[in-house]
Parts: C-alpha cells; structure tokens; sequence
C-alpha cells in the first residue's frame, strides 16, 4: 500500500493521459520551419490540382533529389546498390518512390501509403450540349461529396484529351489569374420553396451538376444550336479537338483559386485536396531526406482511393507488388515467389491518410475523447471501417506499440483517434490492402476539417509533425 501511495505522489510518473498541444511543443527552431514547411506545401498543392499534375509535379522534385527511373533498370538489367532512389509511374496516375537499404528487398519494406486523388467532379463521355442559348458540360461526381458544396463557387477544368491521330493534349483552365472559371449553377432563395423543403442530400441531384461554359452563339452557321457550335470551334482553334475526341478524353473540374493562410496568427491552411496531398507531401519531403535505411524505404502515392483504390492505378492492382518482385528478381539474381511473399510479411506500412479532426460545431458526430484534433500533431488511427469495423484494417497492438514509441523517442507530437462515433458511418483508406498481403499496417495521418468539401482546412503544425514521423519511421 505505501509502494502504491509513493508511485501516486511521484510527479515524474504519468499514470494518466494527456495529450498536449503540438505548437507548446516546438523546440527553438521549429517555428520556423513549421511555417517554411507550410509556404512549401501550399505551393504543392497547387501544382497537383488532379491526380495526374500530382504525379507529374512529384516526379519533378524526385528527378531534382536525384532520383532515376526504376523502368529503366528493370529494362536494362541493371543492379541495384544500398542508397540508390528510384522513382516508377503507373500511367500518369501513381508514382512509386524506393530508397534502397541495407537489409535485402525480401528481408521487408518499410512504406508510407498515400493517395493523390481527391473528391471532384468529372465530365461524362458526351459532355457539351445547349439549352436556351446556354452551353454546358454534363458531368458525373467522382468519390464522397457533398454535391450543393459544389454549386456558385469559382470552379477550373482540367483535362487530357487522346485525338484521333493519338497525339495528347494536355488542358488547363481557371487557375491562371487571367483565365475565365467555370460555374454550377444554383436557384435563388426566392425561387427555392420546393428545393429547400428536400433533404441536404436531395437538394442538388447529380444530373444538376452542369457546368456553365458559355453563351455567345457563332455567326454564319447553319448550325441549329449556335452557342454549342461556336465552343466546338474555340476549343478547335485552341487545342485542335473536336467533339468526337470528348470520348477519349478525361476532364475533371476542381475548385478555382491558390490554397490560403487561415487565421489571424496563419496557423492554418485552406485549400483543395487535402484529402490525401497533405499526407502526401509529408511522405514525399520525408522520403527525399532518406539516404541509406537499413530497410528499402517506399513513398506511395497512388490513385482511386477515392471510389475503393480499383482498377489498374489504385492500390488493388498488382502494379507495385510487380515492382517489388522486380527489385528481388535483380538484387537476388532470379525471382522466387517465396522471397516475394517473405517481403510482405517482414513489411511495415504507415498508411498515410487524413482523419477527420474534432469540430466543435458539429460534435454530436465525434467521440470528443478519441477525436483527433486540430493543432495536436500527426493522428494515429487504429482501425476505421464502418459501424462494427466492418471492411478495416484493424492494427494489432503491438505495432501500434512500436510506433507509439518511435514517435515519443523522436520527438513527433501525436495523437490517437476514431472516425466519428461509432453508428454514425465511416470510412476506409488502403490499409487493408498492403494488410491482406501480410504487412503490420497503421492508418496515421493529418486531421481535416471538412473533409471532402471543395475547401478543407489543415493544421500546419499538424503537417510538419507528419513528416516527422514519416521520415522517423522509414529512416
């Protein structure tokens, strides 16, 4: 009984837990770096407006961090040496970063799991049509959104368009200071009786979600729908297409404008795509300071996260496990499945995904004692998944237990939260799916304050910490 009261009345033991706020926990310095990591990050994020300007701005700064193409070894049959970076695009859309270490390929990896596409707004195949001397783009919401979020805000079109003679056209328009937007339309409030007596969701219905992309009608046409006729010819004189190459095209819509300091004291950021570029980043900036691991460290960024990580550019497909099986086949002089199968249970992952931050505002949703919150470091996220756990990754307690302590031990502020109370819904990221393949997997990542809206809003302290223990787990 006295050993009990004198461990109570020991102040340095900490029986309870508190966590603290990560801007008190800065050491001298860190400040700075805090809010230099933020001026780098937004202009990231407004580089990397889709999936495909992601990809290609991160293989950017791979090539200026002396990176080279894992392709061309594998074609070559080149060998591999312990510090070598590599860099490996699927179709525009995904790119892979490696960082050889000491410990061979099939002795395990040691991954940061991101995803570079986010919530938006995509064009169907036939697109452009008019009504009462209006142009407009019918369109097809891609990933969770809620769809009024997305009418009478400034909105930019992006596109990849394959002609007919196979050469690529690349378009970008609205987020150049002189460039017109585009817009959804919404109904006035006078006009809105019927509208706002429906449901949030109800209100906008996907097949209301039409751009507005012009009004003058061409001259000297016998065309009987003028206006469409003459954005046939604008987009003709300026990128040389025609309607028909609307089928072999991938335009997307993203909100207009430059991602933004928010708040007096600029503590915070506002911009598109947060969900999941802020971990991306963190993961990028922590993998570009890596020389020489003692496991092969990996930075995934990888697309259609947002509708289940399918087809063959989201995390379900074979694509990395492919190049995993290259790099054993080189560094071992012959592939053996085995070896291959040993590398993924040896194999520790971070899955780098975002996390939905307490907001007072909406609190009925939020467990406020296992809520991640704004300003309190990098979030770790057990499981998710929906109601009872259904279709998560849960980690087990020991690597969260491991992790938990390489982050105290490098001075990484952290956190521990759910998604939301337990009947309220869910979600999921890619943990599941390195997990299936017998990795130690734990979703840790940024929290998001509205999340998946055409805004979101991120700690900046949150972000460094982030690349904190990105780079302290894959060091």
């Amino acid at each position: 009984m006295e050993s009990l009261k004198e461990t109570i009345m020991d102040e340095s033991l900490k029986l309870g837990l508190d966590f603290k706020n990560a801007w008190t926990l800065l050491k001298p310095g860190e400040l700075d770096r805090v809010m230099e990591t933020g001026e780098k990050y937004k202009n990231f994020l407004d580089a990397s407006k889709t999936e495909r300007t992601c990809a290609k701005e991160i293989v950017r700064v791979a090539l200026e961090n002396g990176y080279r193409s894992l392709d061309e070894v594998i074609a070559t049959g080149s060998s591999i040496e312990v510090g070598d970076k590599y860099y490996a695009v699927n179709r525009e859309k995904a790119v892979i970063l490696f960082v050889i270490g000491e410990q061979s390929v099939r002795s395990g990896l040691r991954i940061i799991g991101a995803h570079i596409d986010s919530p938006r707004i995509d064009l169907k195949p036939i697109p452009l049509y008019e009504d009462t001397d209006l142009a407009l783009f019918k369109t097809h919401y891609y990933g969770g959104i809620k769809k009024y979020q997305w009418t009478s805000i400034p909105l930019s079109l992006y596109g990849t368009v394959i002609k007919a003679d196979g050469t690529k056209v690349e378009i970008a328009i609205g987020d150049n200071e002189n460039d017109p937007i585009f817009f959804i339309t919404d109904l006035l409030p006078h006009l809105a009786k019927d509208q706002v007596s429906k449901t949030l969701a109800e209100g906008i219905s996907g097949e209301e979600l039409n751009l507005l992309v012009g009004s003058i009608p061409m001259e000297k046409t016998e065309e009987k729908e003028k206006v469409k006729a003459n954005i046939l010819a604008l987009l003709n004189e300026t990128y040389g297409i025609i309607e028909e190459d609307f089928i072999s095209a991938e335009f997307e819509v993203v909100p207009a404008g430059k991602a933004r300091d928010t708040g007096f004291d600029r503590s915070m950021i506002t911009g598109y795509g947060h969900d999941d570029r802020v971990c991306s980043y963190a993961g990028l900036q922590a993998i570009l300071e890596i020389e020489k691991p003692s496991f092969t460290a990996v930075a995934m960024f990888m697309d259609k996260e947002e509708i289940g990580s399918v087809g063959n550019t989201g995390s379900e497909s074979l694509y990395f496990e492919n190049l995993v099986a290259e790099l054993i086949n080189i560094q071992e002089g012959g592939y053996n499945e085995l070896h291959l199968r040993r590398c993924f249970t040896a194999t520790k992952v971070l899955s780098a995904d975002v996390n939905a931050a307490f907001d007072p505002t909406f609190a009925s949703v939020l467990d406020k004692k296992n809520a991640v919150r704004i300003g309190y470091g990098i979030g770790l996220t057990k499981y998710t998944g929906t109601r009872g756990k259904g279709g998560c990754s849960d980690a087990n307690a020991e690597f969260v237990g491991e992790v938990r302590n390489l982050f105290n031990a490098n001075g990484v502020a952290w956190q521990i939260g759910e998604l939301g109370k337990v009947d309220q819904g869910g979600g999921g990221t890619i943990a599941f799916i390195l997990a299936n393949r017998g990795a130690d997997v734990l979703d840790c990542g940024v929290g998001v304050l509205s999340m998946h809206g055409p805004y979101e809003v991120i700690s900046k302290v949150d972000l460094y910490m982030a690349y904190k223990g990105y780079k302290a787990f894959i060091l």
